[in-house]
């Protein structure tokens, strides 16, 4: 665990972490879950059709077909964006298939994050210049080295330093944190915070439980010291992580076993959940996570004025949102973005924060919070400046 925070800063207090903007990537192409269910009902009848007398003695189980209804009861989720839709729709596919690059062009990751990464610039009035560092914080990267986080400090002009990081779900949130500390501790002035996530390449189209679940999506934020910022900001109040070890949400694929994904022996090699363990244990995790820090922080979770939470679950965010706020949140207090971007892990609750901030009036406060594989969480809380 690792909690750091910081009381409201008054004018001599030195270096004070805030949020001064954010980015937005999305993929021109969605999915519906009628597209959806077609494609994948029409893999499980030739997988039937094929495999009959099989099915028949008990060798091995039919395919049982999905549902746009069955997707939106078990998710919420109606649509989601994608960077490679016709493959993903195809029975025959079932996957994304995106060129590879050579390694003299831009990489697929480094592109949609620095496509964000300039509206956050944009929006903050900042030029590559001001920047002092880059932190590539993702589930999926798409490759060991170099780092990602390198290559989009230099394809945007970037000087200083910049890495990668991967807690899964909470990658953004630890990400926030992390540039948060470095520029309490005065290591910059203004770190930019991007998480490109192609989740759909992770992602298992023909298994029935999940195949609906993940979306692509890019997301920057941008973290500076508040004498630079402009108005409107975001003080960050306190932020707080927690790790817990599970194998409840597991991706297995690695350089040490690089199976192709269509043999049906590399399942683990995709994403795979236990989705009734995983709600039974982060939830209750999360939520005390939240109200704990919000009482070191001398805050009642009740007055938080929004909860920008992970994109994972609508059940899951209800439930978080309830425990926290005491009572049912309103689609206000608690925006979704998941009924049309699907799950797209660290970026989601980025994503909600993004969508769903301009309303707020100086002084109100909120909390960004993700969660996920690992398990990891992480809840950062915001106040309105300006």
């Amino acid at each position: 665990m690792s909690t750091t925070a910081l009381p409201h800063p008054g004018p001599l207090a030195g270096p004070h972490p805030v949020i001064s903007a954010t980015g937005l990537f999305t993929p021109p192409d969605s999915i519906s879950n009628d597209e959806l269910v077609a494609s994948f009902n029409a893999y499980a009848d030739a997988h039937n059709g094929a495999n009959e007398a099989a099915i028949a003695a008990g060798d091995i189980a039919a395919i049982l077909p999905s549902s746009a209804e069955f997707i939106e009861k078990a998710s919420g989720i109606k649509s989601r964006f994608v960077l490679s839709k016709a493959p993903i729709l195809d029975p025959v596919i079932m996957a994304p298939r995106l060129p590879e690059r050579p390694n003299d062009q831009i990489s697929v990751l480094a592109e949609m994050a620095v496509a964000a990464a300039r509206e956050a610039l944009a929006r903050a009035g900042r030029e590559p210049g001001d920047v002092d560092a880059v932190l590539c914080a993702a589930s999926n990267m798409q490759r060991p080295y170099p780092a990602m986080a390198v290559e989009i400090q230099d394809a945007l002009g970037i000087e200083g330093f910049g890495f990668d990081m991967n807690v899964a779900c909470s990658s953004a949130t630890f990400g926030i944190q992390t540039a948060a500390d470095y520029v309490r501790a005065g290591h910059a002035r203004s770190v930019l915070v991007v998480s490109p996530e192609v989740c759909s390449g992770h992602l298992n189209w023909r298994d029935r439980d999940s195949h609906f679940i993940f979306g692509d999506v890019a997301t920057a934020v941008l973290v500076e010291d508040a004498s630079i910022a402009p108005r409107p900001h975001w003080d960050i109040l306190g932020t707080r992580l927690v790790t817990k070890f599970s194998n409840n949400i597991r991706n297995n694929f690695g350089f040490l076993n690089r199976a192709a994904p269509e043999n049906r022996d590399t399942a683990d090699k995709l994403f795979v959940q236990e989705g009734r363990k995983v709600f039974k244990e982060v939830v209750p995790m999360v939520a005390a996570m939240i109200v704990d820090e919000a009482a070191r922080l001398g805050i009642e979770p009740a007055g938080l004025r929004r909860l920008w939470l992970h994109q994972a679950n609508a059940g899951m965010n209800r439930l978080i949102a309830q425990r926290v706020l005491g009572h049912e949140a309103s689609e206000d207090e608690s925006p979704t973005v998941l009924d049309t971007y699907g799950n797209t892990s660290s970026a989601g609750s980025v994503i909600a924060f993004h969508l769903h901030n301009a309303d707020l009036a100086e002084g109100d406060t909120g909390l960004l919070c993700s969660f996920g594989a690992g398990y990891s969480a992480g809840a950062v809380f915001l106040r309105k400046v300006g």
